[in-house]
């Protein structure tokens, strides 16, 4: 009973450590993905940012919708002079979302005409394994 007891312990601090290195892994290629998709965004490729997005995404707004919301949302904040990384965190549940792997970045970035904006981004590991954006938010 007792080696049992031990082949259980060692087992869950093996574990744990396998499963930090996967989030790990997960936020690293999702910070990744937030980065390329961001840089359509603020090279003023809105529609682009949209065929780069998650399928979830694609399918609550239209590329044209999208075009235009993406578009109005930014403009009032002028270029990005400074982005950097806030915090990212994985997790596999999120308000309102389908089920699925999810890592939700929030970068501080200075806008030209903002200072002290919060972006925040939520890629989405898609089923072949990439992460995908399925959110995108400024305050």
């Amino acid at each position: 009973m007792k080696a049992l007891a031990a082949f259980v312990l060692a087992a869950a601090s093996f574990a744990a450590p396998t499963i930090h290195a996967q989030e790990t892994a997960s936020v690293a290629a999702a910070t990744d993905a937030a980065t390329q998709w961001l840089a359509l965004m603020d090279a003023g490729k809105i529609p682009e940012s949209w065929d780069a997005m998650a399928p979830a995404m694609q399918q609550a707004v239209t590329r044209d919708t999208w075009a235009r919301v993406g578009s109005e949302a930014r403009a009032p904040f002028g270029a990005v002079k400074t982005r950097t990384l806030g915090s990212a965190g994985y997790t596999r549940t999120l308000p309102n979302a389908p089920a699925g792997e999810y890592v939700v970045i929030q970068y501080n970035t200075d806008f030209a005409r903002r200072a002290g904006a919060v972006e925040t981004v939520v890629p989405m590991r898609q089923p072949d394994g990439s992460w995908k954006v399925s959110g995108y938010f400024i305050r």
